[in-house]
């Protein structure tokens, strides 16, 4: 049942709100809804405009938060957060480190397949914007911490970076994980990447890095082709303690 203050998605023909349940109304081209209606329903649910379109009420996973979530600056791809979950066997035993929380998107995706998540977040105001969208994720095992992960203590299964990274990031990755834990490292440039795998090379008894390229498919009356996005986004580097 939707409950007073929770985020959903309210999904039309060609129209997507993301919208919190008992808050005011939600002015559209399509009408006005009463957010107050959602409360009670159950997700899945149809409700309509005061013109009686329809719309159907949806609980967010954490590809609508990459989608709708407030933003402190750019974001990973979905494809290179399923690069980390896939390459470190992230699974819902592991307490993961996350480092460079930004908007906190990671650590949602992280937090709906792990038991737990620290994630660190050296720049107050983008702590308290992660803060609030993992609250609207209802994830309870995702913690922030306004702090330099170079301050993390603990036990990890996965320690994820993605900052810029130096040698003692590493290093320090290296002696929170538990014999056969993960490290990965996401970087934009290759600078960044060889900083990542000079390091993590003496260190770790198994280091790969990874491209991931992306093409979506784009198809029209005209015909169907490759989108002209552009494909690279960073190098994930992987290694196993």
């Amino acid at each position: 049942m939707i409950e007073t203050g929770e985020h959903l998605l309210l999904v039309g023909e060609n129209r997507e709100y993301f919208v919190t349940a008992g808050e005011g109304q939600l002015s559209t081209d399509r009408g006005m809804i009463d957010l107050a209606a959602l409360v009670g329903m159950n997700p899945g649910e149809e409700i309509r405009t005061h013109l009686n379109v329809p719309f159907t009420a949806l609980r967010p996973r954490p590809t609508d938060f990459f989608v709708h979530a407030k933003r402190s600056g750019a974001l990973m791809l979905p494809k290179d957060i399923g690069m980390v979950i896939a390459y470190t066997g992230m699974n819902r035993d592991d307490r993961v480190l996350d480092a460079g929380t930004g908007s906190g998107v990671a650590a949602i995706y992280f937090g709906s397949v792990a038991r737990s998540v620290k994630t660190y977040e050296v720049r107050p105001e983008f702590a308290r914007i992660a803060e609030k969208n993992i609250r609207n994720a209802r994830l309870d095992n995702v913690e922030v911490v306004a702090a330099d992960m170079l301050e993390a203590t603990g036990e990890f299964d996965v320690v994820h970076l993605d900052l810029t990274i130096t040698p003692a990031h590493v290093e320090h990755a290296f002696s929170l994980l538990t014999p056969g834990g993960y490290l990965s490292c996401y970087t934009p440039f290759l600078e960044h990447t060889f900083v990542a795998l000079d390091a993590a090379t003496p260190l770790f008894r198994d280091v790969h890095c990874y491209e991931c390229m992306e093409r979506e498919l784009t198809r029209s009356a005209r015909g169907t082709r490759p989108s002209t996005r552009v494909g690279h986004s960073g190098y994930i580097t992987v290694a196993r303690k």
